[in-house]
């Protein structure tokens, strides 16, 4: 499985997006933030709810330089069905890959050989295709794109503030603090 500063390997996969299916690099996006939703499986009931909180707030995400990018394991065409019937999902602007045989999945360690989906992991890779952030866990317990969204930025500053981190819940704007030496404000 891969660890916290480890280089994501690239895939392709196909992907439905903007009423096409087409095929997706990871490494089409370096250069750029990328946020990997992955999620067990389209026409269930907590996914929905993800990936509309998570298409409600793409474009904060996109102002953050970040694109984000859902995976399952489902097909294409499982996808294009999903998003054709459901309001919901009709929503979503980013790209959905299809990993129905479950090789990034397993790469990333969300893949259940029992079931042949994923749990539902989310992962933040920086612009140079670094692992800044993952978090894998049981599929009945839903995500928060404010969270993720909010760990995003908090990777993004750090990068872009070396000697700086971030305490508990730091949203943009709020202080920071430089280990070792003093606060940057108050906390």
């Amino acid at each position: 499985m891969l660890k916290i500063g480890q280089k994501i390997p690239d895939f392709e996969l196909e992907a439905f997006h903007n009423e096409e299916i087409k095929k997706i690099k990871l490494s089409d996006y370096n250069g750029k933030w990328l946020v990997l939703l992955f999620y067990p499986a389209d026409f269930t009931f907590i996914c929905p709810t993800e990936l509309e909180e998570a298409a409600d707030r793409y474009e904060e995400f996109k102002k953050s330089g970040a694109e984000v990018l859902s995976v399952s394991t489902d097909t294409v065409f499982v996808h294009k069905a999903w998003h054709d019937k459901s309001s919901s999902i009709k929503k979503v602007k980013f790209p959905m890959l299809a990993d129905p045989m479950g090789k990034l999945c397993r790469e990333l360690g969300t893949y259940i050989e029992e079931e042949g989906l994923s749990l539902r992991g989310s992962f933040i890779i920086d612009p140079d295709g670094i692992l800044k952030s993952f978090e894998i866990h049981d599929n009945s317990i839903g995500r928060s794109a404010e969270e993720i969204l909010r760990k995003l930025q908090a990777a993004k500053f750090v990068r872009e503030h070396k000697g700086q981190v971030c305490p508990a819940s730091w949203k943009p704007g709020k202080d920071t603090l430089k280990p070792g030496l003093d606060l940057v404000g108050k906390i």
